[in-house]
């Protein structure tokens, strides 16, 4: 069942999502989307973004193939879906980091030359926001 959450930026991280391609969790039993979020959590409060963007977590983004998923949106920006990401506190600042250029962004399309080294290749899906398409400049 949906709920609503408020209109704001944030980071939706797949709670359901996978330790590994080999593993569904850890020996204790948390998946892979449970870690990442605890990750998140714990670099949020110290970081740049801290104030503009709500970490979530949401049961299957149904990006099973590619463990570790998470969803960026905000309102009249492009959305993006990343995934293959090890819950480690390196990935979780990395993407952190791209959420402050992305942030930062009147439109969601972040410089290449900006992205942290450890979200280049995770990118598998953008997502235009409710009401827009992407028409680049020629």
């Amino acid at each position: 069942m949906l709920r609503s959450s408020p209109a704001t930026a944030s980071l939706v991280v797949c709670s359901s999502c996978r330790l590994s391609k080999d593993a569904p969790a850890d020996a204790g039993g948390r998946t892979g989307g449970e870690l990442f979020k605890r990750a998140l959590d714990a670099l949020l409060p110290g970081h740049a973004c801290r104030d503009r963007i709500a970490v979530q977590a949401m049961p299957c983004l149904f990006a099973c193939s590619s463990h570790c998923t998470v969803f960026i949106r905000s309102d009249e920006r492009l959305g993006y879906i990343l995934g293959r990401f090890v819950p480690s506190a390196a990935q979780a600042n990395a993407l952190l980091d791209y959420v402050a250029e992305y942030l930062d962004s009147a439109d969601g399309v972040v410089p290449y030359g900006s992205w942290p080294e450890g979200v280049k290749g995770h990118f598998l899906v953008r997502v235009p926001p409710q009401g827009f398409v992407w028409n680049p400049p020629p």
